[in-house]
C-alpha cells in the first residue's frame, strides 16, 4: 500500500523522466510534418520552406553562425488546411556571404532537430574579386515506395541512401530535374491526392539533412504534373500548379502572367533558366495541331529574349526531356517536337549565344550530348536520371549521334556540376556520381573547344 510520501515520490520520479527524455520525445513526435527545407537564397533574403501536422503558428529564428547571440527572427505565418499546412518563411535581415543557423518555431516552441539546419546567402563579389567557385547537385525521377499504392511485384523506388550521398558532397545548390514524386492513380485525380502524395514523400528520412541544409529549386516534367505523359489537356492542371507552388520555394512561378513553373535566377556568375514542359504542352499524338509545341509560343520567346540578354559565362536551361538527342522514341524533342527543337537551337545558333547547356531528365538513365553548332559554338546537354525510380537498361542502344561517348549510366546517380576559374575564363566541370558518392565519370566542358 503506498503512503503519501510513496505516491509524491513516484509521481516525482516519472515527471523527472519526462523532463530527462523530452528532447527525443520533441524529435519523435514534432509539430513539423515535414522540412524545414532551404530555397530561393539570395544576398538579402532566404527562403525556408516548411509543413507543420496541423494549423499552428511558425517562423525561424537565423543568426550568422560566428555569432550565435545576434539571433533575428522571421515574421509569423499561419499554416493552414488549404494550403496543406506549408509555409515559407522569409529571413528578410540577412548580408551576404554570411553562413547562418536556423531553427524553426511552432506556436512559440523551437522544433529539435537531430541535424543542424544551416543556408547561406552569395558573396557580393561583382566589381570586387573573381566570381567564387561553386557546385551545383542535379537529377530527376524520384520514386518513393508505399506499398497500399505501388503496382504488385519488386518496389520501384530503391537505394535512397542517395540523398544522403548528395549531402555529403556539399553543393551549393540542388535543381530538381522534374518527376520528383510519382503521382499514382490514387492521386492525380484528386487535390487531396496530390497532396497526400506530395506529405508522403517529402517525408522520407534520408532527404532531411539534404533539404534543411542546400537550396534547392525544382522544375516538373509528367509524373509530379499529372498521369504519366500528361500535357496541356490535364485537367487537374491547375491543381498540380497551386500544389507545386504550395511544395517548392523557388523564386517566382511562372512568367509575364502566365501559370506553370517556369523561371529563372542568377547565381554567382551563372545565369539558371527552368522551364515548363507540360502545363502548354501539345498531346504527343495531336498529328492536327499546328505548329506543335512543348514550351508554348510565349515561354519559348521569352526563353530567346532571357538567352540573348544573359551576359553569363554559362547559361544553363532546365527541361524536362532531352534536347539534343537524335532520338526519335519516348519523350525527346526529336520525336515529338523536331520543329520546334530546331527552332531553340536555331535562335541560338543565329544569335551567337554562348555557353548553354541544358539540364535535363525523364529517361532512367544518364548521358552527355554536344552539338557543335554553325557559328562554333557547342552546345550541351546533360541528362540526369534517375535518383531512386527503375532504371532503363537500353540506352546504349539507342540512337543519339551527338553522345559522348563514354557517358551512358544505368544506375541509380546524381551529377554534380562545379563552375570555377577567373572572370570571362569560367570553367565548367561535370561528374556523374553512383548512389554511394563514388564518381563513375568526369568530364570538362568548353564553349569552343568541346568536351575534355
Amino acid at each position: 500500500m503506498y503512503t503519501n510520501r510513496n505516491r509524491f515520490c513516484l509521481v516525482g520520479g516519472l515527471m523527472l523522466a519526462l523532463f530527462c527524455a523530452f528532447p527525443l520525445f520533441a524529435q519523435n513526435n514534432s509539430p513539423l510534418q515535414n522540412g524545414p527545407m532551404v530555397g530561393h537564397v539570395a544576398m538579402r533574403e532566404a527562403t525556408i520552406w516548411l509543413q507543420t501536422r496541423t494549423a499552428a503558428t511558425v517562423w525561424i529564428e537565423y543568426w550568422p553562425t560566428d555569432q550565435p547571440k545576434n539571433i533575428r527572427r522571421s515574421a509569423p505565418l499561419q499554416t493552414g488546411a488549404e494550403h496543406a499546412f506549408t509555409a515559407k518563411c522569409i529571413a528578410d535581415e540577412v548580408t551576404p556571404g554570411i553562413t547562418y543557423d536556423y531553427r524553426v518555431v511552432v506556436n512559440k516552441r523551437p522544433v529539435v532537430l537531430p541535424y543542424p539546419a544551416q543556408f547561406k546567402t552569395p558573396p557580393l563579389w561583382q566589381w570586387r574579386n573573381d566570381p567564387p567557385p561553386f557546385s551545383i547537385a542535379t537529377g530527376s525521377c524520384v520514386y518513393v515506395n508505399e506499398d497500399p499504392y505501388d503496382r504488385p511485384g519488386k518496389p520501384y523506388g530503391s537505394e535512397f541512401e542517395i540523398f544522403t550521398s548528395i549531402h555529403a558532397a556539399k553543393p551549393d545548390l540542388m535543381l530538381w530535374l522534374g518527376d520528383n514524386v510519382y503521382y499514382r492513380e490514387v492521386d492525380w485525380d484528386s487535390r487531396s491526392g496530390m497532396y497526400k502524395r506530395y506529405t508522403h514523400d517529402r517525408a522520407l528520412p534520408e532527404l532531411q539533412p539534404l533539404l534543411a541544409n542546400t537550396p534547392h529549386y525544382a522544375i516538373w516534367d509528367d509524373h509530379d504534373y499529372g498521369a504519366d505523359n500528361s500535357d496541356k489537356t490535364f485537367i487537374m492542371k491547375e491543381t498540380a500548379w497551386e500544389i507545386f507552388r504550395d511544395f517548392w520555394a523557388n523564386p517566382t512561378f511562372g512568367i509575364d502572367g502566365q501559370k506553370g513553373c517556369t523561371t529563372a535566377f542568377e547565381y554567382e556568375d551563372v545565369d539558371f533558366f527552368l522551364l515548363d514542359n507540360r502545363y502548354f504542352r501539345d498531346a504527343d499524338y495531336c498529328s492536327a495541331c499546328p505548329n506543335k509545341t512543348q514550351l508554348g509560343e510565349a515561354q519559348l520567346d521569352w526563353l530567346t529574349n532571357a538567352l540573348a540578354a544573359s551576359y553569363a559565362p554559362w547559361k544553363v536551361v532546365a527541361v524536362g526531356g532531352q534536347v539534343l538527342s537524335t532520338n526519335k522514341h519516348h519523350e525527346t524533342f526529336s520525336n515529338f517536337y523536331a520543329a520546334e527543337r530546331d527552332t531553340i537551337l536555331n535562335r541560338i545558333e543565329r544569335m551567337n549565344v554562348k555557353g548553354v547547356i541544358f539540364l535535363t531528365g525523364d529517361r532512367h538513365f544518364t548521358e552527355l550530348s554536344a552539338m557543335k553548332n554553325q557559328k562554333g559554338n557547342w552546345v550541351y546537354d546533360l541528362t540526369a536520371s534517375p535518383l531512386t525510380s527503375g532504371v532503363y537498361a537500353g540506352a546504349e542502344k539507342e540512337e543519339n549521334a551527338w553522345r559522348v561517348p563514354g557517358t551512358v549510366v544505368t544506375q541509380h546517380n546524381y551529377a554534380m556540376l562545379r563552375f570555377s576559374g577567373p572572370l570571362k575564363q569560367r570553367a565548367l566541370e561535370i561528374s556523374v556520381y553512383d548512389k554511394d558518392g563514388k564518381v563513375i565519370w568526369t568530364r570538362s566542358l568548353s564553349q569552343s573547344e568541346g568536351v575534355k
